[in-house]
Parts: structure tokens; C-alpha cells; sequence
């Protein structure tokens, strides 16, 4: 009795197995789980795409401001290109009297300023120094005692450009005069006015003056 229950069980055992095999390799093939690991896998799916999301908003943010970014930093070095195009000075020699003369060449120092937009004019040297490549244009005007000689010359780096002289007469009490002239000058290049051995002129607040303005940048 024993032995055929056993073999009843073993019989049903097969039946079942045969019958529950095929339902098996279909919900694998539907990617079935186990209760817990499908709640696992829905969660871990949902979290990648939300991270999806925020790395894609991330990346579009990082573009816009490296786009804003950019834009800045053209419209900063636009500023930059135009305020360096804004060049121009204006200064007498200052104080009152004679500068003047001398034995040997020496520079004029303008230091009264009247205008110096861009700061390439020195007050301190008399020198002015180009700080873009362009089209310049020069004045200097003196104002003289006639008994002395007036010698005077606009100078490109150590190069003579234009010149004014007066002679010495013992009939004038005082000349006024002049020059002006268009450069080329590249960047770094020095202008300055030159007052020769032996000569001199009148100096205050509103004579003998020497004026830039860059017309035209190149």
C-alpha cells in the first residue's frame, strides 16, 4: 500500500512538472520577477530617468550661460576696442615766465592739463605715447619774447616732423606762432614737442600749448 502511494506521488509530481514548466519559460520570456525585485526595478527606472532630466536640464543651463558668458565677454572687449579709440589731450606748459634758454635740446613738459581722455599724454614727461595704431593729428602753439630766438619742433619717436621758428629782433616784444601735422603712428610710438638750444618761450595756464586727437584707428 505503501509502495503505491509513492508511486501516486511520483506520477502526480511528473504531471505537475510538465504542466508548470511551460508557464515558467513564459512569464520569464515577459520578464517576470519576484514581487520585490519588480517594485526595485520600477523605482531604480523612474530615478534614472528623473536624473536623465536633470542632467539634460543641467547641460542646457551650463550652454546658456557659457552662451551668456561669451556674449559678455565680446560686449566687454567691444568696450575695451571703443574706449581705446578715445584719445585726445590738451595742455599748456603752466607756471608764468621764461622756460627757457638752454644749452642743450630739451623737451617740453606741458603740465597743465586741459583734456586727456585715454591717458596716453604724461603730464610728467611732455611725452605723448600712442596706444593704438591710427591717424593722429598734432598742434603746438608757443607764445615767445622777440628778443630771443624761438626754435621749436614736433618730434615722431627721435624723428624732426614739422618745425616753427622766430628769429631774434630787438624790435618785437613778443611773437606768437605755430605748427601742426597728420601722423601715422603705431602703437607705442612717441610724440613730443622739442625746444632747441638757445631758445625759450612764455609759459602759464593758457600759452604755448601742444593738443592730439586720434582721428582715425587703423
Amino acid at each position: 500500500m505503501t509502495f503505491s502511494v509513492w508511486l501516486l506521488v511520483c506520477f502526480c509530481g511528473l504531471t505537475l512538472g510538465q504542466n508548470v514548466l511551460p508557464q515558467t519559460e513564459v512569464a520569464t520570456e515577459t520578464g517576470s520577477c519576484f514581487p520585490d525585485m519588480c517594485k526595485f526595478l520600477k523605482e531604480f527606472g523612474a530615478m534614472k530617468a528623473k536624473l536623465e532630466t536633470v542632467e539634460t536640464k543641467l547641460k542646457e543651463k551650463s550652454e546658456a550661460l557659457e552662451t551668456r558668458q561669451t556674449e559678455t565677454e565680446n560686449q566687454l572687449l567691444e568696450l575695451k576696442k571703443k574706449d581705446a579709440t578715445n584719445i585726445a589731450f590738451s595742455a599748456a606748459t603752466g607756471g608764468s615766465g621764461h622756460n627757457g634758454p638752454f644749452d642743450t635740446e630739451t623737451t617740453l613738459i606741458y603740465r597743465k592739463l586741459i583734456i586727456n581722455v585715454g591717458n596716453a599724454y604724461n603730464q610728467h614727461t611732455g611725452i605723448f605715447v600712442a596706444p593704438v595704431p591710427g591717424i593722429y593729428y598734432f598742434t603746438f602753439f608757443y607764445h615767445a619774447g622777440g628778443s630771443q630766438v624761438l626754435s621749436l619742433a614736433l618730434m615722431k619717436n627721435n624723428e624732426k616732423v614739422v618745425t616753427t621758428y622766430d628769429h631774434k629782433t630787438s624790435q618785437d616784444g613778443d611773437d606768437s606762432g605755430g605748427n601742426a601735422a597728420l601722423l601715422q603712428l603705431q602703437q607705442g610710438d612717441q610724440v613730443y614737442v622739442r625746444m632747441y638750444a638757445n631758445s625759450h618761450v612764455w609759459q602759464n595756464d593758457h600759452i604755448t600749448t601742444f593738443s592730439g586727437v586720434l582721428l582715425r584707428p587703423l
